[in-house]
């Protein structure tokens, strides 16, 4: 006889065996006490609840209960009704292992970049828009809903991104997915779906992106960067493009404006897809924000946007900006078991957006790290000054250029300083052989209360 019962929220699962059902009965409740199941101070339910749940005799269970408290199993005490009594280990049997919680070996102090200063997420503002969504929300919010995301979040969306980066946008061609990496997978399956072979990629930046692609059994070709971005005049007959236009990532450097004209002018001549990651577009300090490739021509760019550098990438929350003919080529990618983001987390970012708290909390971060980019331009003129500096107009990071052969070592030093860095060749596409020696350092990455220790740490390693 297999029964469930359930008492103050908790279900059990019992199996009444032997010939009897009050001995089959102290056998379950014996063997649940025994193996952990049944928790020491774990209350019963009365001998009357659980004989209607298991429908048997009231007695049958007074006296399986009465049973296991004279072996020490049980304890009753009037006004605390029956519970499970606490057990040592007997002699001779083993102790459960203890489940030991592995230390904590990771470094100090990170300066890698691709985070934004977590500590800084703004909780009051976010709980305040949760709660407002959620009493707004329909209660078709809850369900599985539309796979191309919220429409509050799409219609926000638009809005803001047209105000604010430039980009055309319909809610209707706005497909809300995981971060970017969730929406390059995406796009990866429509490009192959296209009969896209190759993809052109900048020499620098992430192999997690460039493998993405080669999982959706697209080969990579690298550009070249310099100092004006991507080598657009590079371009050939790939099927596609990926490229952070706005500020290279991990160069810094914002595409040219010739050779954003180039880019769009090759995607129209050649039928290709121009992918736009504008993975920190809001942070600009020195000069003026430079807009979307998108604008250009929206037929041709899918813009690719998210709240990880924003506001933080635990939200899992990111958009693609698409041209009307890949909406649903890109839905068709989703498929049935790959819809979409929480509803209510969209819909909080929605009120988020809509309620000014994101652009005052863009703003304010703004701030905050452009005092931390002038506190290690400071520290470097005066500790390092042989070591020079670029791609600090924007964004979260900045790079380090180093002395010919020794990015290897600096790396090597900041970890035994308890320092984690990232040399330039952590982001240098397996088709380039040569590049110069240098460190990526996020300073938008350690929290205020380790900001000076990791700032410290650097200087101390550098040559």
């Amino acid at each position: 006889m297999t029964d469930s019962w359930a008492t103050f929220g908790v279900d059990l699962h019992l199996e009444l065996t032997g010939p009897g059902l009050r001995a089959g009965l102290a056998d379950a409740l014996r063997q649940a006490a025994r193996t952990g199941r049944l928790a020491p101070g774990t209350r019963l339910p009365s001998s009357r609840t659980l004989a209607v749940d298991l429908g048997v005799a009231r007695n049958t269970v007074a006296d399986a209960y009465a049973e296991l408290v004279a072996e020490g199993w049980l304890t009753a005490r009037q006004g605390s009704g029956t519970r499970v009594a606490p057990r040592s280990v007997a002699r001779g049997e083993p102790e459960p292992a203890a489940v030991r919680r592995p230390r904590r070996t990771g470094p100090a102090y990170s300066l890698r970049p691709g985070s934004p200063d977590l500590a800084s997420f703004p909780r009051t503002e976010w709980l305040r828009a949760s709660r407002r969504a959620l009493t707004a929300a329909p209660h078709d919010a809850f369900g599985y809903g539309d796979p191309r995301g919220r429409t509050e979040l799409r219609t926000v969306l638009a809005d803001y991104l047209a105000r604010a980066r430039g980009v055309h946008a319909d809610p209707d061609r706005i497909v809300i997915c995981a971060g970017f990496a969730h929406g390059l997978m995406l796009l990866g399956k429509v490009l192959r779906g296209r009969r896209v072979r190759e993809v052109a990629v900048e020499s620098y930046g992430l192999d997690l992106h460039w493998n993405l692609l080669a999982d959706a059994g697209l080969r990579t070709r690298a550009l070249s960067v310099d100092e004006h971005g991507s080598r657009t005049d590079e371009l050939g007959s790939e099927g596609a493009v990926l490229m952070t236009p706005a500020h290279q990532f991990p160069m810094g450097v914002p595409l040219h404006p010739d050779r954003r004209t180039a880019a769009v002018d090759w995607a129209r001549t050649t039928g290709g897809v121009v992918l736009e990651d504008d993975y920190d577009g809001e942070f600009r300090y020195d000069r003026q924000p430079v807009g979307a490739l998108q604008g250009l021509d929206p037929g041709r760019v899918v813009y690719c946007g998210t709240a990880s550098k924003s506001i933080a990438p635990g939200l899992r929350l990111g958009w693609l900006v698409l041209p009307g003919e890949m909406v649903g080529q890109v839905l068709e990618a989703k498929g049935p078991s790959d819809w979409m983001s929480s509803s209510l987390e969209q819909l909080t970012l929605a009120e988020f957006i809509a309620s000014g708290a994101y652009d005052r909390h863009v703003r304010s971060m703004r701030l905050r790290y452009r005092r931390r980019r002038d506190q290690l331009v400071e520290a470097l003129a005066e500790r390092a000054p042989d070591i020079r500096v670029s791609g600090i107009a924007a964004g979260l990071h900045a790079v380090l250029e180093l002395p010919p052969g020794t990015e290897q070592s600096v790396v090597q030093a900041a970890a035994w300083q308890g320092l984690a860095l990232d040399g330039g060749a952590q982001f240098r596409h397996t088709g380039v052989r040569d590049g110069r020696d240098m460190l990526v350092v996020g300073y938008g990455t350690p929290p205020d209360s380790a900001w000076t220790g990791a700032l410290d740490a650097l200087c101390r390693v550098l040559p």
